[in-house]
């Protein structure tokens, strides 16, 4: 397989299962050294024995992405062991409450999900930027939903974080692209994830229901995400910024 990103970095936040992880691999799998971010450390920590044991380079940061400082001290890490970095994918989300009236939803549990899943991201990207700036290339991909593109129900605050993580997704591309740097959004459907499986309690039906609402037929797996992932930061996307792709089996087509 040719490896497209040899001598390459790439910083993947929430790797420490589901989407993240696949995407640490896939970067790995093409040639970039990655830096693994997660606050759940045994998952982190797994992801970067994956990559090794696969003959790759990673190495594992803790970081909470809705901390400045955290964020701040994952990309210094990053620039510190690596020397550069090429592609970020900026994927650490929740899905905080779920099924509740919009009326029932807690100011809390909305600060919450809007602090990692919207906050983090603008936070990642204010840092990743100018790195990318200086160095006059590099590539974004920001994980938003398709939550983020049509209305769900019983979700605002995920609905609110996603929507903005489109929202500042199209804004920085418009602002840096001339600077050499592309930075786009996937949306992905419904996937076989920890989130996921959290949401259906892994009950059949339930899944089952999700599967339907793709008119594929089935619910999507992370590497489908994370091929993406690659896609978007490779040459082959060139001319491609300030796109919000959905990779939902059709879920928005509807």
């Amino acid at each position: 397989m040719e490896k497209i990103f040899e001598n390459k970095v790439a910083l993947v936040t929430g790797a420490g299962s589901g989407i993240g992880r696949q995407s640490a691999i896939k970067f790995a799998e093409n040639g970039a050294k990655v830096l693994v971010a997660d606050i759940m450390e045994s998952g982190g920590n797994e992801t970067v024995e994956m990559i090794k044991k696969a003959g790759g380079e990673a190495i594992f940061f803790k970081a909470d992405v809705s901390k400045s400082a955290d964020v701040q001290a994952m990309i210094d890490t990053v620039i510190k062991e690596f020397g550069r970095l090429d592609f970020a994918h900026n994927n650490a989300g929740i899905e905080g409450l779920s099924g509740v009236n919009f009326y029932d939803y807690t100011e809390e549990a909305f600060d919450r999900v809007i602090a990692i899943n919207l906050k983090g991201v603008f936070l990642c990207m204010k840092y990743e930027l100018p790195i990318m700036i200086k160095q006059g290339k590099g590539a974004i991909v920001n994980t938003s939903s398709i939550a983020g593109l049509v209305g769900f129900s019983g979700m605002p605050g995920y609905s609110a974080s996603k929507f903005g993580v489109v929202g500042l997704t199209k804004a920085a591309a418009v602002q840096h692209s001339k600077e050499g740097v592309r930075i786009n959004a996937v949306c992905p459907g419904v996937i076989r994830t920890p989130m996921v499986d959290r949401l259906t309690g892994r009950e059949a039906a339930a899944e089952a229901a999700f599967a339907a609402g793709h008119p594929i037929g089935r619910l999507g797996e992370p590497e489908e995400i994370a091929d993406a992932v690659v896609y978007l930061c490779s040459d082959a996307a060139s001319f491609i910024t300030g796109v919000a792709l959905p990779v939902d089996g059709g879920w928005t087509a509807q």
